[in-house]
C-alpha cells in the first residue's frame, strides 16, 4: 500500500473501507506457519513518543501497514505531504466496519486486552451488535508467566483470522515483537489501544464535529484531567514538531 511519511513514520494512505477489507484480505492470504501480518496505528501520541524513543520507533517500523488514528496526522498531510490520507482510520471506528464485513466472510476474532471485567462487557457488547460475528476466544490482558504462555498455545491453536490486541502503547507492540512467531496460525494482529474501553462503555467517545476538528485529545483531557494532563501537555508540542520537521 502507498505509505506517507508523517513525523518520521509510513503511515498507509486508506480509508477506513479500504483498511477494514485490508484486513480481511491479509487474513484470507496469511500463510498458516508464518508471523501474523501487524497491523498498528499511530495518533500525535505515537509521533512523539517515537521521535524520543528510537526503540518505540523500531517497533513501530516493524508493522506491515500505520494507520492513522488521528485527525492531527490527517490534517498534517494535507498541509505537508505530496500525498493526501483520504480520512482518519479510528481503531474504535475501524474494529465495527471490520466486524461487519467479518459476519458476512465468516471471518474469526480474538479479543485480547483491558481488564477481565472490561474485557468481558466488550465481548458481551459486540455479540449484541454483531451475533453472526464469530468470536473463537478472549481475554484480559493483564497476563504473565505460565498463564502467558498457556494463553499463547491457546490463541495460536484456535487460529483466529483476526487477534484483536488492546494493551496500549508500546505493550501492544514489544507483545507482537516478542511474540507475533508464536502465533503463526493467527492471519491479522490489529493493536487497538483502548478500544475494549471503549466498546464496554468505560470511555466516551467525542462528538463527530469535535473529532473532525482534531481536538478528540483535548475531548479526552477533560474527561480524565488527571491521568491525561501531563502526557498531553507534554507529547503535543513534541509531536507538532515532529509532523512539522519530518513530514513528506
Amino acid at each position: 500500500m502507498p505509505t506517507v511519511q508523517l513525523g518520521g513514520l509510513p503511515v498507509t494512505v486508506i480509508d477506513r473501507q479500504g483498511a477494514a477489507r485490508l484486513m480481511l484480505a491479509a487474513a484470507r492470504q496469511h500463510r498458516h506457519g508464518s508471523r501474523p501480518y501487524y497491523f498498528t496505528s499511530a495518533n500525535g501520541e505515537v509521533i512523539a513518543q517515537a521521535r524520543a524513543k528510537s526503540e518505540i520507533a523500531a517497533l513501530f517500523r516493524e508493522a506491515d501497514q500505520i494507520f492513522a488514528d488521528g485527525q492531527p496526522l490527517v490534517l498534517a498531510s494535507r498541509l505537508l505531504c505530496r500525498t493526501r490520507l483520504p480520512e482518519r482510520v479510528a481503531t474504535t471506528d475501524l474494529f465495527h466496519d471490520v466486524a461487519k464485513l467479518a459476519e458476512n466472510e465468516a471471518a474469526t476474532f480474538y479479543l485480547l486486552g483491558s481488564t477481565e471485567a472490561g474485557n468481558a462487557k466488550a465481548v458481551a457488547a459486540i455479540k449484541a451488535s454483531y451475533p453472526r460475528l464469530r468470536i473463537v476466544g478472549h481475554s484480559h490482558g493483564y497476563l504473565t508467566g505460565e498463564a502467558l504462555e498457556k494463553k499463547l498455545e491457546e490463541i495460536d491453536a484456535l487460529a483466529p483470522d483476526i487477534l484483536w490486541l488492546g494493551l496500549g502503547v508500546p505493550r501492544e507492540q514489544i507483545f507482537v515483537r516478542d511474540f507475533g512467531s508464536r502465533l503463526s496460525n493467527v492471519g491479522v494482529i490489529k493493536t487497538s489501544g483502548g478500544l475494549f474501553d471503549h466498546i464496554a462503555g468505560k470511555v466516551r467517545r467525542a462528538p463527530l464535529w469535535v473529532q473532525k476538528a482534531g481536538f478528540e485529545w483535548l475531548w479526552r483531557m477533560l474527561m480524565e484531567p488527571r491521568r491525561l494532563f501531563w502526557r498531553y501537555f507534554t507529547t503535543n508540542p513534541r509531536a507538532l514538531y515532529a509532523l512539522l520537521r519530518y513530514s513528506q
